[in-house]
C-alpha cells in the first residue's frame, strides 16, 4: 500500500519527468518486489522501515510482519551514474 502523500508525490514525479514509461516500469517493479518478498529486497534503515531502489525511483518503506502489510511512505526520484 502507497501511503497518500507517496502515491501523490509518484504522481508529481511521472507529470514532471522526461521519461514517464521508465517512472511507470520501475513503479511497477516496485509493486512487485514488496508484493512478493518486501523482505528480500531492500536494506534496511532500522526497525521496520527499508529502502529499495529501481532506477529512476526510490522508496522507503516498512514491513509489519504482524499484519502482513508493506506501507511506502516516500518516493523520490534517482539518476543514474
Amino acid at each position: 500500500m502507497w501511503r497518500p502523500s507517496a502515491e501523490r508525490k509518484l504522481t508529481e514525479l511521472w507529470l514532471n519527468g522526461a521519461d514517464r514509461q521508465a517512472a511507470t516500469d520501475a513503479a511497477d517493479a516496485i509493486n512487485a518486489l514488496l508484493r512478493d518478498k518486501p523482505l528480500d529486497v531492500g536494506e534496511s534503515r532500522d526497525e521496520i522501515a527499508r529502502i529499495l531502489t529501481v532506477l529512476p525511483r526510490s522508496v522507503y518503506y516498512d514491513v509489519h510482519n504482524q499484519d502482513r502489510l508493506v506501507a511506502v511512505w516516500a518516493v523520490w526520484r534517482v539518476r543514474s551514474s
